[in-house]
């Protein structure tokens, strides 16, 4: 479809971003690389009278590694997050996600910031940057704040920013032990049926810590702190894994749809949360 008829403003610094959406309120939208908004705007599931594009602003499409921490501005795309071999070597599960997003079309527009931000639950980005206890940084009126990924989400497409806020970068403590990013989804492109990220740590021959979310199974992203807790101070073996694995299934609440009915997606997300899990073990 075409999408409704809208103004098109491409702003070259935040202060004019600002002030467009201070202008136009609930009829501007902002959009980083497009490949969440304007499907929805074809499909005229958004009105967008006045669309923002952030491509001309600058200091949004940096990645900058810290000795604590990684900074990925909000206009890194997928590919760039893919062919950052810093990044690669710092926080190898970026990158072992981003392969997993659409096809490498999408993934040479799509952006890091468009997918957090949007609070789409099929999203791939939100459900790993909690595993990885992001935080997202926000401009608007009042300032700059700072939103973790774990408090962000509030339900489908809504998001703790608020409509005059833009979020300019995403903040990573420098992850730790192993990883790992597994989707199960139906033919390439598509969003996935089930999707987990674990990272864990390793003392000696036990868990010493595990961060575990899954993506697609609710309305928004899980983080399950039940599910990390039960591996904890544990050699993960089997009775380990279904305590974390019965405790997620506890958390997600999915929905019927086209990719199967709730019985069907509860059992792919325990085969890929359990996968997930062993392949992090392994990298621990």
């Amino acid at each position: 479809m075409i999408p409704a008829a809208f103004e098109y403003h491409r702003p070259t610094d935040m202060d004019g971003v600002l002030a467009v959406l201070a202008e136009h309120g609930d009829d501007a939208r902002v959009m980083a690389g497009g490949h969440s908004l304007i499907p929805m705007m074809k499909l005229r599931m958004a009105d967008v009278p006045h669309l923002i594009d952030l491509q001309d602003v600058g200091g949004m499409s940096d990645i900058e590694l810290g000795s604590d921490s990684i900074r990925i501005g909000a206009l890194v795309t997928q590919a760039d997050i893919i062919d950052h071999e810093g990044l690669a070597k710092a926080a190898p599960i970026l990158r072992e996600a981003a392969l997993q997003i659409a096809d490498p079309q999408v993934r040479y527009m799509g952006t890091v910031g468009g997918n957090v931000a949007n609070g789409d639950p099929g999203n791939d980005m939100p459900g790993l940057m909690q595993c990885l206890d992001a935080s997202f940084t926000v401009v608007g009126p009042d300032g700059e704040r700072d939103i973790p990924a774990r408090e962000f989400y509030e339900a489908a497409y809504m998001t703790a920013r608020e409509d005059d806020e833009v979020l300019t970068s995403v903040t990573i403590p420098m992850p730790k032990g192993g990883y790992a990013y597994e989707k199960q989804k139906r033919k390439i492109g598509d969003y996935a049926t089930a999707a987990a990220a674990v990272q864990i740590t390793k003392d000696g021959g036990s868990c010493a810590s595990a961060a575990i979310a899954m993506t697609n199974l609710s309305d928004t992203p899980i983080f399950s702190d039940a599910a990390g807790a039960a591996l904890v101070g544990t050699s993960l073996d089997d009775a380990a894994l279904k305590v974390a694995v019965a405790a997620m299934l506890g958390d997600i609440d999915p929905t019927e749809d086209n990719r199967g009915p709730i019985a069907f997606k509860k059992h792919v997300a325990g085969v890929i949360l359990r996968r997930a899990i062993e392949r992090a073990w392994s990298r621990a």
